[in-house]
C-alpha cells in the first residue's frame, strides 16, 4: 500500500500550532483594497484559528491524526 498524499492545497494554508488546533489566514485581503476600511484591512491581517466544525475535513486533508 502506497503513502496517503497530503493536499498541496490545505499544506499551503494551514499550519498546525503547538497544541494541535489549526490556524489560517483571514480572506478577502488580496485585492480590491481602497473600498475597504483601515479598521476592516488590519482585522484581515491576522491569523485566526479554523472552527471546530471544519477542524476534522482539514486534518483527514493533511493526512493529521
Amino acid at each position: 500500500m502506497p503513502k496517503m498524499k497530503t493536499k498541496s492545497s490545505a499544506k499551503k494554508r494551514f499550519k498546525v500550532t503547538g497544541t494541535g488546533k489549526l490556524k489560517r489566514k483571514h480572506a478577502f485581503k488580496s485585492h480590491i483594497l481602497t473600498k475597504k476600511s483601515k479598521k476592516r484591512k488590519l482585522k484581515l491581517t491576522h491569523d485566526t484559528l479554523v472552527h471546530k466544525s471544519d477542524e476534522a475535513n482539514i486534518k483527514q486533508q493533511l493526512n493529521l491524526k
